[in-house]
């Protein structure tokens, strides 16, 4: 459930999260991009950093997002629920969610968004930045306790962070509507095509993951880095939200390997939280498709 900002809020059951924070040991980064279906990325010679990416580690070749539009897929991978398809939407979310899951467990987070006007920023129509792309800014737990949305930051720290080993145990990484394949970076927008909004997040994904990827302590930490999509082009409703592509980086993951099991949003968010050690408990992620088939050590 959520309760619209007209609504009387009761804020009070909201639980603060548990201090001392512990030492990180699995980390998990989660990059979510938009707009692009499967086809249109996977082969696609305008991304070749993705594909580099997709040959050397894992990529679900059947995996379909949930809704149109995006932000009830954002919800999906952090709540385990759609809870709206309003791209205006207002509400205050209650229900429980991962940050309040990863707090109650002593484990910390942080969103890295490209373009947020300043740390902790909940507001909207900051264009590139996109608080539909934010899930994180409509969660209860951030209103209640400010120290959390500060979490909420710009990705002009994201390297230094790397550098100094200081990513928490869960990292969200956002690029703004000129890097995450929704509009152009480069050119005259008029005549902007869809390839070249993938060649620019194409580019930005490399200068901004490849060096978390060569760090130590992404293998130190063993690190999942899950790239996926919102949803497919606005056309394609195959399964709700249309076929997209994820990829899947991590230490232990099988090399080049290619599944073809049906997944959706909840198997992202199953897996997310089986890799940081917490209890499956967020919404559709409870009983969905588990993802374990990827790695050569599978989580019990």
């Amino acid at each position: 459930m959520y309760v619209g900002c007209r609504g009387p809020l009761n804020l009070s059951e909201i639980p603060q999260p548990k201090l001392p924070f512990k030492p990180v040991t699995n980390r998990v980064i989660l990059v979510v991009l938009e707009n692009q279906k499967y086809g249109a990325i996977i082969g696609n010679p305008r991304a070749p950093y993705l594909n580099s990416l997709a040959r050397r580690y894992a990529v679900a070749a059947n995996f379909f997002a949930n809704t149109h539009p995006s932000i009830g897929d954002y919800f999906m991978l952090t709540t385990g629920q759609i809870i709206s398809n309003d791209l205006v939407f207002q509400g205050i979310v209650q229900d429980d969610n991962i940050v309040r899951e990863l707090g109650q467990h002593s484990m910390d987070w942080k969103a890295y968004a490209e373009s947020i006007p300043e740390p902790g920023y909940t507001g909207d129509r900051a264009y590139p930045y996109a608080k539909t792309h934010v899930p994180f800014a409509y969660f209860a737990d951030i209103i209640q306790f400010p120290s959390q949305a500060l979490k909420m930051v710009g990705t002009d720290t994201l390297q230094s962070d790397v550098a100094l080993d200081d990513l928490p145990a869960f990292v969200y990484i956002t690029p703004d509507q000129l890097h995450n394949m929704h509009d152009c970076a480069s050119g005259v927008p008029k005549t902007c095509t869809n390839d070249d909004k993938i060649a620019d997040g194409d580019a930005w994904l490399q200068t901004t993951l490849q060096p978390i990827i060569n760090s130590p302590t992404f293998e130190a930490h063993n690190t999942l880095l899950l790239i996926t999509w919102d949803e497919s082009f606005d056309k394609d409703f195959e399964n709700g939200g249309g076929h997209i592509p994820v990829i899947v980086v991590s230490p232990d993951v099988k090399p080049g390997y290619v599944s073809q099991t049906f997944f959706q949003h909840q198997s992202a968010l199953r897996l997310m939280e089986d890799r940081l050690g917490l209890p499956v408990n967020l919404g559709d992620a409870v009983g969905a498709p588990s993802m374990q088939e990827f790695f050569q050590t599978p989580t019990p």
